[in-house]
């Protein structure tokens, strides 16, 4: 089964927003044996759309559109599929009622002549019900292939994929498997970790392919196999990723399996029942972010200290004036006395802390360029370590963000070996 996502929009265009709805569908669609052949963004103009409509038919068995529902004029993408599909619009009460219901429920201002224009849809087209907007979505079906509408605001997409058009794939479909296994690595290169397997990787069957995912101080190796049978395909994935680890196991740190490291280690806090804080200079606050975004957050994560100055350092997280003036405000000492007090600070479990020169210019340390330090803090001990990124601004701070996942994911690995 191949598929194909076309998104329409100037604003992707023009680079005023970022296309995350593509990626979404693609992974919906491949949990369930879809391959994306192509994605595609065209702007909202008649005749690019058309032609991508055109094209796509032809490529792909499903085709799945994006934006371009509104109710005001630059939203032509009902116009362009009734001509696509030599259709006409048409009200739909059912949709009416609906966005009725959204306008005397959730909405202050009254419902105007536009927003009940969102109840026109092509005759030809099954309406899904959008049950957090206006816009539904539409369902088409012509020489075997279903092409389906749906709205470009994100949350309003990712509800109607998962409750509207993944079950009618998967009910008016035959699919193979698509099953993935993603080896996450750290300490080694791309290319060198390409050079120690590539006799393993040669030997490969012809029904799984290996990617390499690097990104700033990590690589993640995932291995995809496509066939009829399951168990089969597991088997083998299985007994490949075996192998693998007689070979590179040493620098093997888990499996990402369509989870992030930082859901992994909410899992492993909520576990343990232990909670975590964090205090970031020259991270800027994305360690917390990461640590924040998982649902029920609140559990473990318990909050952080953004200390970018020196000042902040002193005057929020009490950092001793002397300790800095010796030693530096990037160095060993000050990165396990952020980690040390944020943990107090907050009354956590575990802390990580992160101080150093991003760049482009050395700030408040003489430290070259690149150097970072890492604090952890946990129940037990207090330590430091110290790292060069590079010269590049956003590689070193990607790489402390990442760095310090890795470090604390040991730690409470660490943990869960020596307190089962």
């Amino acid at each position: 089964m191949k598929a194909e996502i076309i998104t329409i929009g100037d604003e992707i265009l023009i680079g005023q927003i970022v296309d995350t709805n593509s990626a979404f569908i693609a992974k919906e669609l491949n949990k369930i044996g879809i391959s994306v052949k192509q994605i595609s963004t065209v702007e909202d103009e008649r005749s690019h759309i058309l032609e991508a409509l055109n094209e796509a038919k032809v490529r792909a068995d499903i085709i799945i559109i994006t934006g371009g529902l509104g109710p005001t004029k630059d939203d032509i993408t009902k116009d362009c599929l009734c001509e696509f599909f030599e259709d006409k619009l048409v009200n739909n009460e059912e949709v009416l009622k609906h966005i009725e219901f959204l306008f005397e429920k959730y909405i202050d201002t009254p419902i105007s002549d536009l927003n009940k224009k969102q109840a026109l849809l092509p005759s030809k087209a099954l309406a899904l019900m959008n049950k957090f907007g206006t816009a539904p979505g539409m369902w088409f079906e012509s020489e075997g292939k279903a092409y389906v509408s749906l709205p470009g605001v994100p949350f309003e997409m990712k509800a109607l994929i998962e409750d509207e058009v993944i079950p009618r794939l998967q009910q008016n479909f035959k699919r193979p498997v698509i099953l993935h296994k993603t080896v996450l690595t750290y300490g080694m290169g791309e290319s060198a970790i390409a050079e120690k397997i590539e006799a393993w990787e040669d030997g490969l069957p012809p029904y799984i392919r290996l990617a390499y995912l690097p990104n700033l101080g990590r690589v993640r190796l995932r291995l995809t196999a496509k066939g009829d049978n399951e168990e089969h395909l597991k088997n083998s994935v299985e007994s490949l990723i075996s192998d693998l680890h007689s070979i590179i196991g040493d620098i093997i740190v888990g499996y990402e399996d369509d989870e992030p490291v930082e859901i992994q280690i909410s899992r492993l806090l909520l576990k343990n029942k232990a909670t975590i804080s964090t205090a970031e200079s020259c991270t800027g606050g994305r360690l917390g972010s990461l640590f924040a975004t998982p649902p029920g957050a609140s559990n473990y994560y318990k909050g952080s200290v953004v200390s970018y100055a020196t000042s902040s350092k002193v005057d929020v997280l009490k950092i001793d004036k002397k300790l800095i003036e010796e030693h530096s405000v990037v160095s060993e000492e000050v990165a396990m006395a952020m980690a040390k007090n944020v943990r107090e600070i907050f009354k956590t479990d575990y802390a990580i802390s992160t101080t150093g020169n991003a760049g482009p210019t050395k700030g408040d340390s003489d430290a070259d360029i690149g150097t970072v330090f890492i604090g952890i803090a946990t129940p037990d001990k207090v330590y430091a370590k110290k790292f060069t990124f590079g010269n590049h601004r956003d590689k070193v701070i990607g790489k402390a963000v990442n760095k310090s996942i890795e470090l604390i994911r040991e730690e409470l690995f660490e943990q869960i070996k020596t307190h089962p």
